[in-house]
């Protein structure tokens, strides 16, 4: 249990980290216009929100000392 909670620690310091440094986006599509059956739609790559990035840090350094400190 304690090796598991060191390694889910690290994972989620590591992605916090690519997270807040504005390196993870998504797609986001939304319609630019509509007449009647026709719709115009755009696609856009939009970062992740840093403080996302920020929690996940705290999360995982609190999980990294809760496996290093579990006896």
């Amino acid at each position: 249990m304690r090796i598991a909670l060191f390694i889910v620690g690290i994972v989620l310091i590591a992605l916090g980290i690519w997270i807040a440094l504005g390196k993870l986006t998504y797609k986001d599509t939304e319609t630019a216009a509509r007449l009647g059956p026709i719709s115009v739609q755009t696609t856009s790559d939009k970062a992740v929100p840093a403080p996302l990035g920020y929690l996940g840090i705290v999360i995982g350094a609190g999980l990294v000392i809760a496996g290093v400190l579990k006896k």
